[in-house]
């Protein structure tokens, strides 16, 4: 009696689950469940008939172990569905899940599985083969399997999932021990027929419990109203049936006269009728504490919301206070909303706790959700075409990412995140639509808001620069006229004083070097030459000053003319070969076979070139060597100057074409330098349209140099050079 009391419930109610869950399907997870629901049913209701009708009951067991064998497999399908393995893994575990199901259909019908039944006292007694212990250990495979993907994958479960998980994963364990031990340990026993029956009805109550407790198929309204009108109508008739079966026989006993007892149960019909509402509404009390702890008055909190909304126009203020109200109410892990960026500020989320979202996955979410044309997405419940999406929201521990936007198809201006609940349990249709309803308002508000920050901050940023530009014109006025008194002053006294008299020593002392006076002895040509190169370097000095000047006075031009850079820089090297032999330095040229003729300002490059070689000479210790390199392509001519000299600090280098900059192992090796060498060098380049080459590692050397770009030089025509 009660093994048929167990197969009956379990019967009914797991037919029940698979019926309700194949109406309300919405992906494969739930179809698959239907399936395992109506193969489990389908499996005892042939059970339940072999124990009933003994003269088919071998042909019965067989048949159900024919329906049995789609059970583990169908489990195992459910499982990868709902821990959600990516493609590779789900296909290996489809094909796994096949097998099995296939394996077991070929063990049931296979004459060595079951070599007789019979039918003692209502139960089945099997006389199993060998074939038989094999298909429960496959069948008690394929469910460990599930377990076992269960506990693998909890740990990466959201709230709402770990909650259901408990409750799917005993079902499933007790099913996988039910079934083992009727399949080998009692298999040849009455106990087989009463443990398998029992272990599927506690595997169905579990479920049961997973479906209306934590919506694992979006049924737990459904359940929770049927559970409050039963409990109603069971109070009704529990009544009734007292009244009949107590007061009847007291009604008779007393002598009471028939039509008082029609009176009698007149009046209690009534009283009946009028209990079943108050009785109604406090199991649905009941009902609601017990599935529904999150529940709110969505009106109130509407109310208080826009409350909110009309009492500040403060972007933060507004949005924490929003916040706020949502976890109290409805109870979130957080609430956080994120605003894409404006034009002046980076987008940002306004949180009640700090959250690290990966740029990726913004940028994701924003290219995806217009093209879904909806405002809510919750995670455990997104269309299979969001699966992408429900991906991220999982991996950011968001349960709800509801899109600020009054367009479904356009981006809209940002998003209200929510975690999963505290309390595990889903979020229902009331909160969906109590967060859109905040949504469409929200949007209008942060709009309001944003513009008020906007012409804020523009106030704030033109105040800056009308004091910016205010502050700048007074120095650029100072400077103007400080810079005017000092052009005057120095290029009387360059001009006047400095460059002809030194101009004049500088071409005596290349005449007597070229013996126009006479020959010279050998002890008094190096003195002569370190004579006539500081006179070199005094007129390049004044040639930079001039320059400065210029530039600051903004006379500063470029005045090419025709040149073959190639016979410059020999003639340069030619001067300067003194002063390197004079530092016991070997100063190497590598010039091209031929070279263009360019528009250049030859007086200036000269200048560049002059300083990068006198530079190397002297920044180099002794013994040291110095490479000069002309060269040149079809779209470029390069000039560099490589030596194994002091080198640049790293840290100082960006420094070193600044004017009047030298770093401090130059100054300490050649104090009397002026640092406006390497500044009017690249002011050259730059204005001849090229750019500068300086790579430099300290203590192992330096290359100078520049590029310049022959369309920007004006090609004309090929001359031919020489090399040394």
């Amino acid at each position: 009696m009660l093994t048929s009391f167990f197969y009956i419930v379990s019967l009914v109610g797991i037919a029940l689950l698979g019926l309700a869950t194949f109406i309300n399907r919405s992906s494969r997870m739930s179809s698959y469940f239907s399936m395992l629901s109506f193969s489990i049913a389908g499996w005892l209701g042939v059970q339940f008939l072999a124990t009933r009708l003994s003269t088919f009951a071998f042909g019965l067991t067989i048949f159900g172990l024919i329906v049995f064998s789609f059970i583990p497999g169908f489990v195992l399908l459910f499982t990868t569905e709902f821990v959600g393995f990516s493609a590779s893994r789900r296909l290996a575990l489809y094909r796994l899940s096949i097998f099995g199901i296939f394996a077991l259909l070929l063990l049931s019908i296979l004459p060595g599985t079951i070599k007789s039944v019979e039918v003692s006292s209502g139960s089945i007694v099997l006389n199993p083969g060998p074939l038989y212990t094999i298909q429960s250990l496959i069948a008690a495979a394929l469910i460990t399997l599930s377990i076992g993907i269960f506990v693998a994958k909890f740990r990466k479960f959201s709230a709402q999932k770990k909650a259901s998980s408990y409750f799917l994963i005993s079902g499933f364990f007790i099913a996988a021990l039910g079934s083992m031990l009727s399949g080998l340990v009692f298999a040849d026993t009455a106990a087989a027929q009463f443990m398998a029956p029992l272990s599927l009805f506690l595997m169905t109550g579990l479920i049961s419990y997973a479906i209306s407790k934590h919506s694992l198929f979006d049924l737990r309204l459904v359940v929770v109203r049927s559970v409050g009108y039963i409990l109603s109508l069971g109070t009704i008739a529990i009544l009734t049936a007292i009244v009949l079966f107590r007061f009847s026989g007291l009604l008779v006993r007393w002598n009471v006269s028939a039509s008082a007892q029609q009176w009698f149960y007149v009046f209690f019909t009534l009283v009946l009728a009028t209990l079943y509402g108050p009785l109604k509404r406090l199991f649905d009390n009941i009902t609601k504490k017990l599935f529904y702890r999150d529940a709110y008055d969505s009106q109130q909190l509407l109310d208080t919301f826009n409350q909110v909304l009309v009492s500040t126009i403060d972007l933060e203020v507004m949005s924490n206070r929003i916040n706020e109200i949502v976890e109290q109410t409805i109870k979130p892990e957080f609430c956080a909303i994120a605003l894409k960026e404006t034009s002046y500020q980076d987008r940002r989320i306004i949180s009640s706790r700090p959250l690290k979202i990966e740029e990726d996955d913004i940028n994701y979410a924003r290219l995806v959700t217009p093209g879904l044309d909806r405002k809510v997405f919750v995670a455990d419940r997104s269309p299979e075409t969001s699966r992408d999406l429900q991906r991220i929201m999982r991996k950011n521990n968001i349960g709800v990412l509801v899109r600020l936007t009054a367009d479904a198809k356009a981006q809209g201006i940002g998003y209200i995140l929510l975690g999963y609940k505290k309390s595990g349990n889903p979020y229902t249709p009331q909160d969906i639509q109590v967060l859109e309803i905040m949504a469409n308002a929200l949007v209008v508000a942060i709009q309001n808001a944003l513009g008020f920050e906007e012409i804020q901050q523009f106030n704030v940023t033109l105040q800056e620069k009308i004091d910016s530009a205010t502050t700048q014109l007074k120095h650029a006025n100072q400077k103007l006229v400080a810079l005017n008194d000092t052009k005057d002053d120095f290029i009387s006294m360059a001009s006047h004083q400095l460059r002809t008299p030194l101009t004049a020593v500088k071409g005596n002392i290349s005449m007597i070097m070229d013996g126009d006076f006479g020959k010279i002895p050998n002890d008094v040509r190096d003195p002569l030459g370190q004579a006539f190169a500081s006179s070199e370097r005094m007129v390049g000095l004044i040639a930079d000053l001039l320059n400065v000047s210029r530039l600051r006075t903004g006379k500063f031009a470029i005045q090419p003319v025709p040149s073959n850079l190639d016979s410059v820089v020999q003639s340069e090297l030619r001067q300067l070969q003194e002063s390197a032999h004079a530092h016991k330095l070997k100063l190497t040229y590598k010039g091209p076979d031929n070279f263009p003729t360019l528009m250049l300002d030859e007086i200036k490059i000269r200048q560049v070139i002059m300083n990068f070689v006198d530079n190397a000479i002297y920044y180099t210790p002794a013994g040291g060597n110095i490479t000069v390199t002309l060269s040149h392509t079809a779209k470029a001519i390069e000039f560099t100057v490589v030596d194994d000299g002091i080198g640049v600090p790293r840290d100082l280098q960006h420094h070193l074409f600044t004017k009047f900059y030298r770093a401090g192992n130059a100054q300490k090796m050649r104090p009397d330098g002026t640092g406006i060498g390497l500044f009017m060098a690249k002011k050259v380049i730059i204005a001849s349209g090229g750019s500068i080459i300086f790579k430099s590692v300290e203590g192992k050397g330096s290359t100078f140099g520049f590029t310049l770009a022959k369309a920007k030089a004006k090609l004309t025509q090929t001359t031919h050079g020489s090399s040394s």
